[in-house]
């Protein structure tokens, strides 16, 4: 988790990717605030009077990855060419590559599930271009501003201020179906955006003796649903499960991989951040929980918890096709409170 994406990440800053933004070492928000200001600028009077909030407007902290007919913000659908470039592009800059490539799919595969679902269409369309953005506060003064990106199955939530990302939680990203069974709707057969977070953590449990089992797993059945989803803040509650110090270093590792996978979902700097986050304040402070089934096809859930963050992964609804368990909610929360917010 630590010494080895050190360098990865010190690599990665002087690297231009191919789809044309730079990964800068020094200041993240600066990279974020140009595209703000950006984006704000390429908007009309009307769009700007959905795209611009007060940073103290409650939408702020108004969030959920469930279809909504509404939500706060500018709607990428009703964007002209320039505008989705710099929707994008704002996208992008707080993202790293991998991240950028897993947001951009989940947002492709509502074109899946409209084509799955055609014959039995549900309460709410579904539309890769049913995306929102909005700016709380100001991008380009000096105080706390809020930006958030939000759609079914997709939940980016930041705060930032002059060079600092204050905060980049709950970031939240979803997957139906969890792999994509044929060629649909420009998805290739076999795409699974979400495999590591899946992947990893399966190997993890079953990598696991008997007695280390009996402390990792604390139920039988997976929840339904993470907990506190579209709440301001993430459930206070004792971490469960297994310590990080209770693995041997081979398990260890694999729970490193998993949480570098949510943790480099973010701009590389930002995960570098919350990887230093973890590590002062105490890798062994650490546990990963597990409850339900132990393979792929029948419910399963996870958590991983430490001092400064929360994961949780749940996957018990079937797809579009009816197929169990491929139906994945995943989140990334910061246990001393989300939007810049502290919890007492």
């Amino acid at each position: 988790m630590i010494k080895r994406h050190r360098i990865t990440v010190a690599l990665l800053a002087v690297v231009t990717v191919s789809i044309g933004w730079t990964y800068y070492a020094d200041s993240p928000a600066e990279q974020i605030s140009e595209a703000a200001q950006t984006f704000l600028a390429s908007l009309d009077d009307e769009q700007k009077s959905k795209a611009i909030m007060p940073y103290d407007s409650e939408q702020r902290v108004d969030w959920h990855f469930i279809p909504k007919k509404e939500r706060k913000g500018a709607i990428y659908s009703g964007m002209n060419g320039k505008q989705k470039k710099a929707a994008m592009a704002l996208m992008a800059s707080t993202l790293s590559k991998m991240g950028y490539e897993k947001t951009t799919t989940i947002m492709a595969l509502e074109g899946v599930l409209h084509e799955l679902e055609k014959a039995n269409p549900g309460r709410f369309a579904r539309d890769p271009e049913k995306y929102y953005f909005t700016v709380f506060g100001d991008p380009a003064g000096d105080s706390k501003w809020g930006l958030s990106i939000e759609g079914h199955h997709l939940s980016l939530n930041f705060v930032l201020q002059g060079d600092d990302v204050v905060s980049s939680t709950p970031t939240v990203l979803c997957a139906n179906p969890t792999i994509v069974s044929s060629d649909i709707a420009g998805i290739k057969k076999g795409t699974r955006v979400l495999k590591d977070e899946e992947v990893l953590a399966f190997e993890l449990v079953n990598s696991l003796d008997d007695d280390q089992k009996k402390t990792a797993i604390f139920a039988e059945e997976a929840p339904r649903e993470v907990r506190n989803a579209g709440e301001a803040q993430p459930p206070v509650a004792d971490p469960v499960g297994i310590a990080y110090k209770a693995l041997s270093r081979e398990q260890q590792q694999t729970l490193e991989d998993l949480v570098d996978t949510y943790a480099y979902t973010i701009q590389l700097q930002v995960g570098r951040d919350r990887i230093r986050e973890i590590v002062e304040a105490d890798p062994d402070k650490i546990y990963f929980g597990w409850a339900g089934a132990l393979k792929p096809g029948i419910g399963h859930y996870y958590r991983i918890q430490g001092p400064t963050f929360l994961i949780e992964f749940v996957n018990t609804q079937p797809d579009a096709a009816g197929n169990p368990a491929s139906h994945i909610h995943a989140i990334w929360r910061d246990v001393r409170g989300d939007f810049a917010i502290s919890i007492k």
